[in-house]
């Protein structure tokens, strides 16, 4: 299956997990993800549209007392009608959490998570230690020459 007929497909699902996708830049709280490390590329999907892919690392600290962690972030030439793809991966590259975003008309999302549960009156850490988040997003690749009023 191409990826064109993969994003075709997409947009008539709901939630989409197992699959690549789409991308996105990410902004996680300052506790979390280490920015320096962020790797992106573009894979086209015709000569109009592609997926983005970026990479961070996540870091959940074990001393972390905050109860969320998110993805955050603007998208400066995104398609419209489709979401933001997350993935979070430990660092064995077992699949940990996936999740969608909707983009908002002018390009941001937003995505949160729980890193800390509480059940019985104990503290449950569901992410600590390092992990590999994947952002997917179907931006356009020439977006000056297009008219995308």
């Amino acid at each position: 299956m191409g990826w064109f007929t993969l994003i075709s497909n997409f947009k008539s699902l709901s939630v989409l997990i197992a699959v690549i996708a789409i991308g996105s830049l990410i902004s996680t709280s300052t506790s979390f993800a280490d920015e320096q490390k962020s790797d992106t590329q573009i894979i086209p999907i015709d000569g109009t549209i592609g997926i983005e892919k970026t990479v961070v690392t996540l870091h959940a600290s074990s001393d972390n007392t905050l109860p969320w962690g998110f993805v955050e972030g603007k998208i400066i030439n995104h398609v419209s009608d489709y979401p933001v793809i997350i993935q979070i991966y430990d660092n064995e590259g077992e699949a940990v959490h996936f999740a969608q975003s909707n983009v908002e008309e002018d390009g941001t999302y937003e995505y949160k998570f729980r890193v800390l549960s509480v059940q019985n009156g104990k503290t449950i850490k569901i992410f600590e230690g390092d992990y590999t988040v994947n952002i997917f997003k179907v931006v356009y690749l020439n977006p000056g020459s297009l008219n995308q009023a």
